[in-house]
């Protein structure tokens, strides 16, 4: 089995179940976006939804594929910076709680954080405070971290750092590692898009983007765009939600059926896709298998709060593996 190093912002996340759109209208924040904001506004937009439940459990993009490859039995870690707080020491509890080997490094500043805002379709909406998590840099990073691994993944959201990520890759590649992109967002790659095309051509294997995503990238339709990242990297995968998705690699296509699915909330339905997918690929399975399995697990994701599965959940897709 080939084992599977991601790195990304390490961050937990602070979800609220809303009952409507009016604290999106009240903060002007666009719905199904993903924002920075500073401490300020992090809290500020906390204390708004005071009245509403919160669940908090540890998050960040790429830490939510990584968690799901270990739990369906995968040999797993990550790379990440926390700060020397509460929040730091439940994010690492954590990601040792869900099998994978926690390569953290501490800072002296606060734990970052992401303040989910899950509107009543299940559609969610991120406020990122960063904090310790952006402080991830090209000098913590050696090609010794990358040595017994054989596919790096990394979450688009590290582009606010092109050192940090275009080192990453590259002591990858000096590895003989795959590496692995999920685009994140869709801003975020309307605002890194040169950075980002360079990054998939010059280093990139495997390309995970949602439809929004690959059509910032392309400015083509999701089949349209999938032809044109595949022609950019090995393997292409463009994801349209209840629609399914499609993989290319070459000239072949897979088209891949979503399984039915009560939708509650969207958070990490991407992520653990790329979770199911990228296990298949470390077991060698074929593509159209890797498919199936990410479009089971996003399924389930989708049908809970939150990006985190229950044991018995999980239980039930190895079985079905």
């Amino acid at each position: 089995m080939k084992k599977i190093i991601g790195m990304g912002n390490a961050l937990t996340d602070v979800l609220f179940q809303l009952s409507d759109n009016q604290a999106l209208e009240h903060f002007c924040l666009p719905k199904g976006s993903m924002q920075l904001v500073d401490e300020n506004l992090s809290r500020d937009i906390k204390n708004y939804l005071q009245g509403y439940e919160k669940k908090m459990v540890a998050g960040g993009s790429a830490a939510n594929t990584i968690n799901g490859i270990s739990c369906l039995g995968g040999q797993a870690a990550l790379i990440g910076k926390v700060g020397e707080d509460e929040i730091g020491d439940f994010f690492v509890n954590d990601t040792l709680h869900n099998g994978v080997k926690p390569v953290i490094f501490r800072s002296k500043n606060p734990s970052g954080n992401c303040t989910v805002l899950i509107s009543p379709d299940g559609e969610r909406t991120m406020c990122t405070y960063l904090g310790a998590s952006c402080e991830l840099c090209a000098g913590d990073l050696n090609e010794n971290l990358f040595a017994d691994y054989d596919i790096l993944h990394i979450e688009g959201y590290l582009v606010q750092s092109h050192a940090l990520i275009e080192t990453a890759v590259r002591m990858a590649k000096a590895q003989g590692l795959l590496v692995s992109i999920d685009l994140a967002s869709y801003n975020v790659v309307e605002e890194h898009k040169d950075f980002l095309l360079h990054l998939i051509k010059e280093y990139v294997d495997i390309v995970f983007a949602n439809e929004e995503e690959a059509k910032a990238l392309t400015g083509a339709s999701p089949r349209e765009a999938l032809d044109i990242i595949a022609d950019m990297c090995e393997i292409a995968v463009v994801k349209e939600g209840a629609a399914g998705s499609y993989v290319k690699r070459n000239e072949e296509v897979w088209q891949i059926g979503a399984i039915p699915a009560q939708c509650v909330d969207t958070t990490g339905a991407g992520d653990l896709y790329a979770s199911g997918f990228l296990y298949g690929l470390s077991r060698e399975y074929d593509l159209q298998r890797c498919g199936n399995l990410g479009a089971l697990v996003s399924g389930k994701i989708v049908e809970v709060v939150g990006p985190k599965l229950p044991v018995e959940t999980w239980n039930l897709i190895k079985e079905s593996i």
